[in-house]
C-alpha cells in the first residue's frame, strides 16, 4: 500500500494545461522571489522556497529527472539568481509532451502474410527448344 502511494508520486502525471501552468507560475515565482531576495538571500528562507517549488512543481507535472540538479544547484549562492526552476520546467514539460507525441504516434505495423504457394506442377524446362505447346517442329534458331 505504502509502495503503491510512492510509486504514484513519481509517476508523470497526465499534463493539462492547468498543471503546466501551475508548475510554471510555481517556478517562475520562486525564481522571482529569489531575485528579489539578492544575492545573499535571507539565510534558510531561499531554500524553503526551493523546497516548496520542488514539491509543488512534483506534484504538479510529476518527477522529473532534471528537478533534482535544479533543486541541487539552487543551493550554490549566486546560483539562486539564475531561473533555473523556469529553465527545467520548460525542459520538462516540453520532454513530456513530445514523449506523449511520440507515443500517440507509435503505431504498430504487422508484416504481411507471406504469399500462398499452392501446389501447381512446374513444367520442365523446353530443352528442345519446343513451344510449349510440343507439336511444333523445333525452333532452328
Amino acid at each position: 500500500m505504502l509502495f503503491q502511494r510512492i510509486n504514484q508520486f513519481y509517476r508523470p502525471a497526465r499534463l493539462t494545461r492547468g498543471r503546466m501552468a501551475f508548475a510554471l507560475a510555481v517556478a517562475v515565482i520562486a525564481d522571482g522571489l529569489q531575485v528579489a531576495l539578492g544575492p545573499l538571500g535571507w539565510f534558510g528562507l531561499v531554500q524553503v522556497i526551493d523546497v516548496a517549488a520542488m514539491i509543488l512543481t512534483t506534484l504538479a507535472i510529476g518527477f522529473h529527472v532534471l528537478l533534482l540538479p535544479t533543486f541541487l544547484l539552487e543551493f550554490f549562492p549566486l546560483v539562486d539568481m539564475v531561473p533555473t526552476w523556469t529553465g527545467c520546467v520548460v525542459a520538462v514539460i516540453a520532454l513530456r509532451r513530445r514523449g506523449d507525441a511520440a507515443a500517440a504516434a507509435t503505431v504498430t505495423v504487422s508484416a504481411p502474410a507471406p504469399p500462398r504457394i499452392e501446389s501447381a506442377r512446374l513444367a520442365a524446362p523446353n530443352i528442345n527448344n519446343q513451344s510449349p505447346d510440343n507439336n511444333s517442329p523445333p525452333n532452328p534458331s
